[in-house]
């Protein structure tokens, strides 16, 4: 059975509906976790740095296993690859919960990194191939939302949860991934097609060069590297040492700040995938990549808590008009260069480049900052969004007319 067609005047079909709830269900179990996960290796008398490492081991092996997770999904289907995906993590953070020595829980937590990109660019790939390009934007625009409500809303039940038990939001997230992948396999098993047969032998490595000659590709490309760098990468790193070792303010103002950019970024991701669907991607792109610009310049010059504030929640304002279009436009390429059921190498690409430029930006922007100060490193983080902004100026239009 297909996918069904999005009725006149529909905002969106049931199935993206279904894939925006899962994302919703996954970013609140992982936000519930965070908090909580370096706590929990501290119980374990390990020091700071081991402590950290769980937390990186996670975003290491995303990285590591994103080319497999792209073969899987060109091989066995995106729905399967997606649910095992969840399962894997459901699974690997209950062990978690279970775990008895620093060394398992170093174990199960970086096996939850390989079942996270599973499901990550198995998602992509069926969002871009369910939604016709008439609403991709808005669709792209909607399961980001998903994401960013969650990552929102799970650190603070994580945090009530710590009082309760170290253990507990592991349990938690566990169930809430294992009742997603039932629900959303349920809801959309033989709705959302299989792999063509010529998939396995067609997809692989060489999607992603064909793809890569594509100007609009690279440049969706540098979107995401300068999405990793600041939203994951300098945002979470140096926002909060600029409030207390520059500014002179108690760290309450670094959480006001990133809250700020988390609000910007909320109210303009749908109407962001909105503008992509009806005046093109490039116009929201252009916009948002230059408002990153000029606010990481201000944010690196901020003197004031007012200012530092406005700056996060513009250049919140500035990402939520970037995402969608940006999700949008390699769907675009995909579908236009070739089948979209062999995506899946292409979009491991494109995630492994965000996840490079959240590693990179803070080491960099941290060098920066310790060498040359803090407006040098956000003065950094303004010339990369700009490399982006000038690939973008020379990229075609995607948007089908």
């Amino acid at each position: 059975m297909g996918v069904d067609a999005p009725r006149s005047g529909a905002w969106l079909p049931r199935d993206i509906w279904v894939l925006v709830g899962a994302s919703f269900v996954i970013a609140i179990g992982y936000g519930i976790v965070a908090p909580a996960l370096p706590t929990f290796a501290r119980t374990f008398d390990v020091g700071v740095t081991a402590a950290s490492l769980v937390v990186s081991a996670f975003a290491v092996l995303r990285t590591v296993f994103a080319p497999v997770s792209g073969r899987l999904v060109a091989r066995l289907g995106e729905l399967r690859v997606f649910c095992a995906g969840l399962v894997i993590v459901g699974v690997s953070s209950g062990a978690c919960a279970v775990a008895t020595t620093y060394w398992q829980l170093l174990l199960f937590r970086s096996i939850g990194g390989i079942g996270s990109t599973m499901f990550t660019v198995s998602a992509a790939s069926l969002l871009i191939r369910i939604a016709p390009p008439s609403i991709r934007g808005r669709a792209s625009g909607a399961w980001s939302t998903g994401f960013l409500l969650g990552n929102i809303l799970g650190p603070a039940v994580g945090g009530m949860l710590i009082e309760l038990s170290p253990r507990a939001p592991f349990l938690i997230y566990a169930v809430l991934l294992l009742v997603a992948a039932a629900i959303s396999g349920g809801l959309l098993w033989g709705r959302a097609g299989e792999p063509a047969p010529q998939a396995e032998a067609t997809a692989g490595p060489g999607v992603f060069g064909v793809l890569l000659r594509h100007p609009s590709f690279r440049a969706a490309l540098t979107s995401n590297f300068v999405n990793g760098w600041t939203v994951y990468g300098v945002r979470i790193a140096l926002v909060p040492l600029l409030v207390v070792e520059v500014l002179g303010y108690e760290s309450l103002w670094s959480g006001v700040a990133l809250a700020a950019f988390a609000a910007g970024t909320a109210v303009t991701l749908l109407p962001g995938g909105l503008l992509a669907d009806r005046r093109g991607r490039r116009p929201p792109i252009l916009v948002g990549t230059a408002t990153v610009a000029l606010t990481a310049m201000w944010l690196g010059l901020s003197g004031s808590v007012a200012g530092l504030v406005t700056a996060s929640l513009l250049s919140g304002v500035g990402t939520g008009l970037v995402n969608p279009p940006v999700t949008a436009s390699v769907g675009d390429v995909i579908t236009a260069q070739g089948s979209p059921t062999t995506a899946g190498p292409a979009l491991a690409g494109f995630q492994m480049v965000g996840d490079v430029g959240a590693i990179v930006g803070p080491v960099l922007c941290g060098a920066a900052a310790e060498l040359v100060g803090y407006p040098s490193a956000f003065a950094l983080t303004a010339v990369i969004a700009s490399v982006s902004f000038g690939f973008w100026l020379r990229a075609p239009e995607t948007l089908p007319r």
